[in-house]
């Protein structure tokens, strides 16, 4: 394999709910839940069941074709949220990736010959060419320039900046209500609303990155449910296919007909074995119980975090919550972790990121916070 990770010492062969285990017999708890994809947990058996039964019976038949499972999927995503269409992929940079087409047509459609695309500070939206132009970390390595043009970069916390980088040119902005790949920062909602009322100004979209923040993560369906804005594109994916890779770019009814036949496509997309586990995925997610106790469990984890004294801030939605340390050496600290039976997540050297599968209990949490605790002396 291609040496692009920097990977632990340990290979997982199993896992059940929030629970792992290595090729040596050892458990884990696991507060990373493959990076907030695991969100029913591992191997949730409605999940399993699914894929079995569909995958002895249809797994592919490409987009030239309607299957069931697809169109029952996509309706699922626009009945729960902006009501327009969907267009279904493989992961959360490819759902990016359609946004961005899309924005970038809507504009031309408004007489725009160069279209801009404001993006925040600390925000991560994917690895493919395009995406990777819109994040504003990654794209200053020139090993892989030229980068797409067409991308403005403002502060995460200026409201008035945000205003003030939208013109004539304008063709969105984009940005994630938490941006988790930088180190669960919360954007403040007096951004969120500069943004939507510039764009309303200007004739702009704003689309709603919320591969990481959707699917019950913060404690809602979707993470757009808490902040005072409602977007006119929305992407999602990781949480979205149960453990499969599946992802979509979700429209309002104004941007539903932007991208027409031939505009887009996609081999795999939607096609019936991820869309059977996607469906089993979100009967479990989309439950108003489950999100109520996400708020709740939440909140027991950044309360534990935060009486720990080596642990100066915590921040975060729900169960997407990051920690940051007061001495450093968050990768040490997560190796500890690891070595004690608990996998989170270093971002950088001060930041601990736990993203638990939304079926945590409450006695799990608390076994999380002492291995925390007994880690950091």
């Amino acid at each position: 394999m291609m040496r692009t990770y920097a990977r632990a010492p340990v290979e997982f062969v199993r896992g059940e709910g929030a629970r792992l285990w290595d090729s040596d017999g050892k458990q884990y708890l696991d507060f990373l839940a493959g990076i907030s994809v695991c969100s029913v947990g591992h191997c949730h058996p409605d999940v399993v069941e699914a894929v079995r039964e569909q995958v002895g019976t249809l797994t592919h038949t490409s987009n030239l074709y309607l299957t069931a499972g697809g169109v029952r999927l996509a309706q699922r995503l626009c009945e729960s949220s902006l009501g327009g269409r969907a267009f279904l992929c493989n992961s959360g940079a490819e759902a990016n990736e359609c946004a961005i087409k899309l924005v970038r047509k809507h504009a031309h459609g408004r007489g725009i010959a160069g279209p801009e695309i404001v993006v925040l500070e600390g925000a991560f939206h994917g690895r493919t060419m395009a995406a990777l132009s819109a994040t504003p970390g990654l794209a200053t390595n020139e090993s892989f320039a030229p980068y797409l043009p067409g991308f403005r970069v403002v502060p995460r916390d200026d409201p008035d900046a945000l205003a003030a980088a939208l013109g004539e040119t304008t063709a969105a902005v984009m940005l994630e209500p938490i941006q988790g790949e930088t180190g669960v920062n919360v954007v403040p909602d007096s951004v969120i609303v500069a943004a939507r009322e510039a764009c309303d100004s200007s004739g702009a979209l704003l689309v709603f990155d919320e591969i990481q923040t959707g699917m019950g993560r913060t404690g809602s369906l979707w993470g757009y449910e808490q902040v005072p804005a409602r977007p006119d594109v929305l992407t999602t994916a990781k949480a979205l296919g149960g453990g499969l890779p599946v992802g979509a770019c979700v429209t309002s009814e104004g941007t539903a007909d932007v991208l027409e036949v031939g505009d887009h496509g996609s081999t795999f997309a939607g096609g019936p074995l991820v869309a059977a586990a996607a469906l089993a995925a979100f009967d479990v997610i989309d439950d108003r119980e489950l999100l109520r106790r996400v708020r709740e469990l939440g909140g027991r984890l950044c309360d534990g975090l935060g009486q720990i004294e080596a642990i100066s801030e915590v921040r975060g939605r729900g169960l997407m919550v990051g920690a940051r340390l007061d001495d450093g050496g968050a990768k040490d600290v997560a190796s500890a972790a690891l070595a004690e039976g608990l996998v989170v997540n270093p971002i950088g050297e001060e930041t601990l990121r736990f993203l638990p599968p939304l079926v945590v209990g409450e006695e799990e949490v608390d076994e999380a916070l002492e291995i925390i605790r007994r880690v950091l002396g």
